[in-house]
């Protein structure tokens, strides 16, 4: 019964996104990827509110639901009925009588199992399709017959592109550089790579010469043409907030904005909760909260992260579980217990797969009184609690489903509001 339910409320909702995209017409930009998606949709959104009036998606909307809503500008009604109601009431409302409509939409684009992204592009027709990052080992690989049959799903978003669109790919990815062939219209790239439309370089941290506990942000140069363009970006680390940039920059310049106007917007440019943001932790300690998902690419780039940061106190890593890998699930936990030795002094690890990254890096050298295993995140809060200190600093990193936030609540500083600063603050997570 209530899978017929979600049927008919995806349905409906379809068509009313339809209908309401059919009658104000707003420029779209559809972004995918395995990793990077909702932090590039929210940079390239500061970007593009820089000239336009935009909307973006609502946190990771990205699904058969989170899509439509979008469109329709209306709100999960979770498992409400009511809620759903007054929702599809007012999509139609939406449609029937005039409203100020954004100019454009910037619209993430999931894919959980085979079929997802080409059902949407079905009816999502994107003026600028983005595809950020994939691996080799992606999240939900359990759920395809292969890591090719991901590529091929999330390529189904640049066949969707027409010849009037633009296909803006990462140039550093292999994987997502091959998908060139299959664009209609213009490609812009973006990366590192020298060849790349939009380049990347200087990559570096910074920090506050007044308070050097906690790096504040990233910075780097941004080489578009004959421009060089320094960046920054604040209260967030990690090579990937240089690709987001980058991501958001491409965007600019295939619409001909002014380039060092977006990237001014991007240095005050709010992370969203999770993803590698510098919180202020207890007992002067500093936080990298990157507890919003984890996939094997993503907490590799994390711990590069960690091994760049300067600091007189320890570099601990809490990281969880790895979830939705299938049979590269153990090989996959090994690999970041082998490269968590090399970087951090002491190993935090949480839930029953990340038990491998604990073995792994206690068989790669990690001293035994130096790694801990916990079932859950509540565990391993209360036990990090006790022991973090001045100086040091802590990175937290998992999946979804193990909810690693949980470790960053108990360890925030008093002084930091949990609900404004975590991912998962709201009742109908807090409940689960």
């Amino acid at each position: 019964m209530k899978r017929l339910f979600k049927k008919i409320i995806v349905l409906l909702l379809q068509t009313e996104a339809k209908l309401v995209l059919r009658k104000y017409k707003p420029k779209i930009v559809a972004i995918t990827g395995s990793v990077g998606k909702t932090s590039s949709k929210d940079a390239i959104y500061t970007a593009l509110t820089t000239a336009f009036f935009v909307r973006k998606s609502s946190k990771s909307f990205n699904s058969e639901i989170g899509v439509p809503l979008t469109i329709l500008g209306l709100p999960n009604a979770w498992d409400d009925p009511k809620l759903w109601l007054k929702n599809l009431i007012d999509g139609l409302n939406l449609f029937l009588f005039p409203h100020k409509y954004p100019e454009w939409l910037v619209i993430e684009v999931g894919a959980d199992r085979p079929g997802d992204i080409k059902s949407v592009a079905k009816w999502l027709k994107p003026d600028i399709a983005i595809v950020t990052r994939l691996s080799e080992v992606p999240v939900h690989v359990e759920f395809f017959n292969s890591a090719e049959q991901v590529r091929q799903e999330k390529a189904e978003l640049v066949l969707a592109a027409s010849d009037k669109s633009t296909v803006i790919l990462n140039a550093d990815d292999n994987l997502v550089s091959s998908m060139r062939p299959m664009a209609k219209g213009r490609v812009l790239t973006y990366g590192m790579d020298t060849g790349a439309d939009v380049v990347g370089s200087d990559f570096g941290l910074t920090y506050d010469m007044n308070n050097s506990k906690c790096p504040i942000g990233v910075s780097f140069a941004v080489n578009i043409a004959d421009q060089k363009i320094p960046v920054e970006i604040h209260g967030t680390l990690g090579k990937q907030q240089m690709y987001i940039a980058l991501a958001a920059l491409t965007v600019a310049k295939a619409l001909n904005l002014n380039l060092e106007d977006v990237a001014r917007g991007l240095r005050d440019h709010d992370a969203p909760p999770g993803r590698a943001r510098v919180l202020p932790g207890a007992n002067n300690s500093c936080i990298i909260d990157d507890s919003y998902n984890s996939s094997p690419v993503a907490v590799h780039e994390a711990l590069d992260t960690l091994s760049l940061v300067k600091t007189k106190g320890r570099k601990i890593a809490v990281l969880g579980d790895i979830l939705e890998l299938g049979v590269h699930s153990k090989r996959e936990h090994e690999k970041v217990g082998e490269k968590t030795v090399r970087i951090a002094d002491e190993l935090y690890t949480v839930g029953t797969r990340a038990k491998g990254i604990h073995d792994a890096a206690i068989e790669a050298g990690l001293p035994k009184e130096k790694a801990f295993w916990f079932s859950d995140s509540e565990e391993a809060g209360a036990a990090l609690k006790k022991v973090v200190g001045e100086g040091d600093v802590v990175l937290v990193k998992g999946s979804q489903g193990i909810r690693t936030e949980k470790v960053v609540k108990a360890i925030l500083d008093e002084s930091v509001n949990p609900s404004n600063a975590l991912v998962r603050q709201e009742e109908e997570w807090k409940n689960r």
